[in-house]
């Protein structure tokens, strides 16, 4: 796996978990365990309550069910929603501070390595111009 993405990732986890020292940035486990331990905290303070999400394609639900995960919270669906569907139960004041911002930078991180590697794959498998299609004036007929 590309090392700068996994570096890039560790950053962003580092930054939720309040890492505020250079030593502590060095380590990504003591950032997710100090993620873990406000999480806990806040439960024990605060109610879990249930959360619907509605993820836009399945890299970003595979993303979120990962973080979700990664903090011990259970990802579920009812029968008969959609499979873009999550939920979970957690505090308010985590989604709010620490699992959706996390998330969407996650996210757009991975959107963007993901979309780096289908550009070169485009180019170096099918065709090297993977530029946009023309936009041209004019009436559309179906």
């Amino acid at each position: 796996m590309d090392k700068d993405l996994l570096e890039k990732l560790r950053k962003i986890e580092r930054l939720y978990a309040g890492a505020t020292t250079a030593g502590e940035k060095e380590a990504a486990a003591d950032a997710m365990a100090r993620i873990t331990r406000r999480l806990q905290e806040t439960v024990r303070t605060e109610a879990a309550i249930e959360y619907k999400f509605t993820l836009t394609d399945a890299w970003s639900k595979k993303l979120f069910i990962a973080l979700l995960r990664r903090y011990s919270l259970r990802p579920y669906r009812y029968a008969r929603q959609r499979r873009t569907t999550v939920m979970v139960r957690v505090p308010r004041s985590f989604v709010d501070q620490t699992l959706w911002p996390e998330f969407l930078e996650l996210s757009a991180v991975l959107k963007n390595y993901l979309d780096e590697m289908t550009e070169q794959v485009i180019r170096q498998g099918i065709h090297e111009d993977a530029a946009e299609e023309d936009v041209v004036s004019g009436e559309y007929l179906d």
